[in-house]
């Protein structure tokens, strides 16, 4: 049986409804978002594995995901670093760009070196609701992504994928598959595309909102954030 997915139009439609018949603010569903990426990476690659993890954030609401995350990892005892080469400037990000200067987490422009010193990478460039170009500086960021042999966690999608048809036929993205994809509420029709391990994430939906956008939706367990699924879907 297939995998029951999200499009990109009933994604976007989802969001809206989380913050108007769901009552949560942009700043709660990111949170809960981070902290779901944050256990993903801790479950798949442990502190004894390698503490040091870079963070490439984009500068939309995935790559706020990204920063909690990366506050979260902090509390967990890794090392996070954080690329951010396009910050954005509203009250939100800057926030939560503070959290990691409180906590002295370094941020970088220097990707390439930043790439070659770090034991795991999470890929918070792009989300579901990118579309057309990979604009500066991140096409070249996203080739490294596809050469590295460090492994790589993706949020919610594979940076430069698109959201239906997976990944670019060419240019920047078209071999890049990471080793980790954690989907946030739901997976998203790129899933098909994908071939690494599969977590969902983000345990905040009620089942009104199940029902309205007829979701599968694993069973999460005791305080889990996370759920891996294999490919149809099935709880692993």
């Amino acid at each position: 049986m297939a995998m029951k997915t999200l499009s990109a139009k009933n994604a976007a439609a989802l969001d809206k409804d989380l913050m108007s018949i769901g009552a949560f603010s942009i700043d709660q569903l990111m949170e809960l978002a981070g902290l779901s990426v944050s256990q993903a990476v801790y479950r798949i690659h442990p502190p004894s594995r390698g503490r040091r993890i870079l963070v490439a954030c984009g500068p939309g609401n995935n790559g706020g995901d990204g920063l909690v995350a990366a506050r979260h990892l902090w509390h967990y005892g890794y090392k996070p670093m954080i690329y951010y080469p396009k910050q954005a400037k509203n009250d939100l990000y800057q926030r939560l760009s503070t959290q990691l200067k409180n906590l002295n987490i370094p941020f970088t422009d220097d990707f390439p070196t930043a790439l070659e010193e770090t034991d795991h990478v999470i890929d918070a460039i792009f989300g579901f609701s990118f579309s057309g170009e990979v604009r500066e500086p991140f096409p070249a960021v996203i080739r490294a992504l596809e050469e590295t042999r460090i492994p790589v966690t993706s949020v919610d999608a594979p940076s430069s994928w698109n959201i239906e048809e997976g990944p670019p036929k060419e240019g920047p993205g078209a071999k890049f598959n990471p080793e980790v994809l954690v989907s946030l509420t739901a997976p998203k029709p790129l899933v098909k595309y994908f071939k690494g391990r599969h977590f969902i994430g983000g345990r905040f939906v009620s089942p009104d909102i199940r029902k309205k956008y007829d979701l599968w939706l694993p069973e999460y367990e005791g305080i889990d954030q996370v759920v891996e699924v294999g490919s149809n879907g099935q709880k692993l």
